[in-house]
């Protein structure tokens, strides 16, 4: 606990969320390990800070590729100067507008977007049209997560169709196993689910056809593969879920909510400042914080502003004190923030903005 406490707590209001510099270059610093040693290895999903500050430490750690989640996201890369960009979604309507518009306005960064509908890649193509460049796209196969992407048989028809489209380039493929939460065997068998298609429609192509695979749990499984970039995101600033499903990987928490309790109820329980407006609220209670230097504090109702929460000793917790959580999920929980208050040497000495928490930054 005492790695996580905040010397100058007393001028920071709360709700609030903490990053600590350290912890998140140590865990950049992993995930490289992870690869060999090989940073050119990893696309991260930057859906889990949304912060351009943590774009550039992994750009100064060699990371130069980078997947996102939605056009903010996309443009925080590009204003980072990232140089490869993938947006792990198929864009529709006026989102592949936006897109384009991306590639027109930020040309120094290599832009590519997922498909998996013929009539979306042809929507996609007439809008590309009047590009400088032909836009990459990356075939998303359903590797069993059952939410986008296309199988098999429907990958390698897709695949020939899009070939001769003057204005897409197919430049990989894409699979994402969030599904796979408990056994190696599953980690394997959504690998080789995209291997077989990656065989499968790589002759179709003079040019290599990159693997782009997995989240952070099957990371350090995708890891062995040479031939796949790997895309984990939670890993940057870890959660308590993680930490609960995946003990042995090494990652360590860089990123935490501080509230106070705000009122005494009665002798075994007690309110915070910690609505559901400042922690993601999806789990079921009680899981959706865990207090690193209370384990007993018990979280028994939530509401937008307040937690109530059951403690052994309410006496232990009088109105001001503060307490220091672990998002069970930290993903929508960092949405949550316009900023976050960065922490060095138990000290917190400036703050990063989460632009991407917004579905627009200029674009």
């Amino acid at each position: 606990m005492k790695d996580y406490t905040v010397n100058n707590i007393d001028r920071i209001d709360s709700p609030a969320l903490l990053v600590y510099e350290d912890r998140v270059r140590q865990n950049i610093r992993l995930a490289i390990e992870i690869t060999g040693g090989d940073a050119g290895r990893l696309r991260p999903h930057v859906k889990t800070h949304k912060m351009g500050a943590v774009c550039r430490m992994m750009m100064d750690e060699g990371i130069t590729r980078f997947k996102c989640a939605t056009i903010a996201e996309a443009e925080m890369l590009a204003m980072e100067g990232a140089p490869d960009v993938l947006l792990a979604y198929q864009p529709v309507g006026p989102k592949a507008e936006r897109l384009l518009q991306l590639t027109v306005t930020y040309p120094q960064t290599r832009f590519a977007c997922l498909v998996d509908h013929w009539e979306s890649a042809c929507f996609i193509d007439r809008l590309f049209a009047g590009a400088s460049s032909r836009l990459d796209v990356f075939i998303d196969v359903n590797v069993g997560m059952n939410r986008t992407g296309v199988l098999f048989l429907q990958a390698i028809e897709l695949a020939r169709r899009i070939q001769p489209l003057k204005h897409l380039r197919i430049a990989g493929l894409h699979g994402y196993d969030g599904h796979v939460h408990d056994s190696d065997l599953a980690v394997a068998a959504a690998y080789d689910f995209l291997k077989t298609a990656h065989r499968a429609i790589a002759p179709l192509f003079p040019w290599p056809l990159t693997l782009v695979m997995g989240g952070t749990p099957s990371f350090p499984l995708d890891a062995r593969h040479p031939e796949v970039e790997c895309s984990p995101g939670t890993f940057v600033f870890w959660d308590w879920g993680y930490r609960q499903l995946f003990p042995d990987l090494p990652f360590r928490y860089a990123a935490l909510v501080v509230c106070r309790v705000v009122s005494v109820i009665d002798e075994h329980h007690i309110c915070l400042d910690l609505g559901y407006k400042a922690i993601a609220s999806e789990k079921p209670l009680p899981h959706r914080v865990q207090f690193l230097h209370a384990p007993e504090i018990v979280p028994v109702a939530h509401s937008e502003e307040h937690l109530v929460a059951k403690t052994p000793d309410s006496r232990l917790y009088p109105p001001g004190s503060v307490c220091y959580g672990v998002p069970m999920h930290i993903c929508p929980t960092v949405a949550l923030y316009e900023k976050a208050f960065v922490v060095r040497g138990n000290e917190v000495t400036t703050t990063w903005p989460v632009q991407a928490r917004n579905r627009f930054i200029t674009i």
